[in-house]
């Protein structure tokens, strides 16, 4: 049976950093809210897991993965689950955790790259607060995003299998995420994304070389690969920019 992935179908979000793991372990997998009603797939059929009373473990919000009997939701969680079963982990338990830790890292910068568009609630359109995002914005890209890929450019050169990994010296899911994360903060902020870059080299290596896996290139290259848009975590707002 396929691997049922339930997220919102017209946007990469958090339910990229799954469908980039799926891709890239060549996984048989259905998206579902983006499938026909006519083969109970859409919207309707995601929201079945998150409305009815039948569900025991019913997620808080796509993504959610379901296998067989298995609902998982949170973005960090179903990497955990899906890691081991697509070889996209080690077999060593504190090789693990640190692939996780690096996952729940890398879920704050996405949290703190989606406030700086809605720095005041979820519920209000940006041109409602501009200003506030513009703050948050100056903040997020002069001081955030350089101290989180530094961090990660640390993490790249003292792992003792070599940087061309975080962890080990075979592809993680983490390196998956980390290269979705860069896509994301290229696309959001690509002036101080850049200036970011040039002093985390590492960081821009790995950001690279998972482009250019095969099975991950043939995957952006496709149609399956939603583009980036101004509905999702990752929004270009030139004003924010800088």
């Amino acid at each position: 049976m396929p691997y049922e992935l339930h997220y919102w179908p017209t946007i990469q979000g958090r339910g990229e950093f799954v469908r980039l793991a799926l891709e890239a372990a060549g996984a048989d997998y259905v998206d579902v809210a983006r499938g026909p009603a006519s083969r109970g797939q859409g919207v309707a059929a995601m929201m079945h897991y998150l409305d009815s009373p039948k569900v025991v473990h019913p997620p808080f919000a796509p993504p959610f993965l379901v296998d067989g009997k298995a609902v998982v939701g949170q973005t960090a969680v179903i990497l955990l689950y899906l890691g081991p079963r697509l070889g996209l982990v080690a077999k060593n338990e504190l090789q693990r955790l640190w692939t996780h830790q690096l996952q729940l890292t890398i879920a704050d910068v996405v949290m703190e790259a989606h406030d700086t568009h809605h720095p005041i609630s979820t519920g209000l359109y940006y041109e409602d607060q501009k200003n506030e995002a513009a703050r948050r914005a100056r903040a997020f890209r002069e001081e955030r995003i350089p101290k989180f890929l530094d961090w990660f450019d640390s993490v790249l050169a003292r792992n003792p299998r070599g940087s061309a990994c975080l962890v080990g010296a075979r592809l993680s899911y983490a390196d998956l995420s980390l290269f979705q994360l860069v896509e994301g903060l290229l696309y959001a902020f690509p002036l101080a994304t850049a200036r970011a870059l040039r002093q985390a080299p590492l960081v821009a290596g790995l950001h690279a070389r998972v482009a250019q896996h095969r099975r991950v290139a043939a995957y952006l290259a496709s149609e399956r690969r939603i583009p980036f848009n101004e509905e999702g975590i990752f929004r270009r707002y030139p004003d924010l920019d800088g």
